[in-house]
């Protein structure tokens, strides 16, 4: 809320270089800031008063939004690569997918490893869990369980992620 907006009768007034200046109605307040020629701004509406600052609204506006921007900069955005397996899988086929896999945990995501059943592979989908098993006992160098293997429709899936 800034300026007429403010309908509190008593505020805490900041001043322009952050002095306090005391509570005060808020027609007081607004008419300093109108001598500053700046703005009055509530900055924290749920204290008892209120608390306003004497400052030019349209640089407040900036440096709020700079200060978001700066910390979506330090973010990371966490993937879910996924590798999908068949239970017939050859020994070379799998090494491959594991190394892939590492690559993946390597730089920071998640590897979500799905073995797909078809047809009458469906049959034998408990025999095939062993292959989860030996990926995640392969990566635990690297990464940790974070979700176990578990049964979903005509697949198993399980996520790993990286060690701390």
């Amino acid at each position: 809320m800034i300026n007429e907006q403010i309908k509190d009768k008593e505020v805490r007034l900041i001043g322009v270089n952050g002095e306090q200046l005391g509570i005060m109605s808020a027609r007081e307040a607004l008419k300093r800031a109108e001598e500053a020629e700046l703005d009055l701004v509530k900055i924290a509406p749920t204290a008892k008063p209120p608390v306003c600052k004497i400052i030019d609204y349209g640089k407040y506006r900036y440096e709020l939004a700079r200060k978001e921007k700066e910390a979506k900069k330090k973010q990371k955005v966490v993937e879910v690569k996924e590798i999908r397996l068949s239970p017939n899988i050859e020994s070379n086929d799998l090494n491959t997918k594991m190394n892939s896999a590492r690559k993946f945990l390597a730089k920071g995501n998640k590897v979500k490893v799905t073995l797909r059943f078809r047809g009458r592979e469906m049959a034998h989908m408990h025999s095939s869990k062993h292959i989860l098993d030996d990926i995640a006992k392969e990566l635990e160098d690297v990464a940790a369980v974070e979700k176990a293997p578990k049964i979903e429709g005509r697949s198993i899936s399980m996520v790993l992620a990286e060690k701390k």
